[in-house]
């Protein structure tokens, strides 16, 4: 048992960062800007006040650090939830694929 409720592999840490997230889907390429609200070993979260994003959608994700001892995080990743709120808002969830 690991010791905790969420049911996952993995502790997931709560980072509230601006991020921009590329679409990659078969019309075109778009960015989205959002603000990461979790990571873990395997997967993130979004938060974006646009649109919601297909199951399966391929993206890439990058996230600027703000801090000169951390370096920025770049990763492709695909599309595993996508829920839009009643505040316009969409929440995103991606399994990281690959890091750069």
């Amino acid at each position: 048992m690991l010791g905790y409720n969420d049911k996952r592999n993995f502790f997931r840490m709560m980072v509230n960062s601006a991020c921009e997230i590329v679409v990659n889907d078969d019309e075109s390429s778009r960015t989205l800007h959002a603000v990461c609200k979790d990571i873990s070993a395997t997967g993130m979260s979004f938060e974006v006040e646009e649109q919601s994003v297909e199951i399966g959608t391929a993206v890439d994700v990058y996230i600027e650090s703000t801090n000169s001892q951390i370096p920025s995080l770049s990763a492709k990743a695909r599309v595993v939830r996508s829920e839009c709120n009643d505040d316009a808002t969409c929440v995103i969830g991606v399994e990281i694929t690959e890091m750069n």
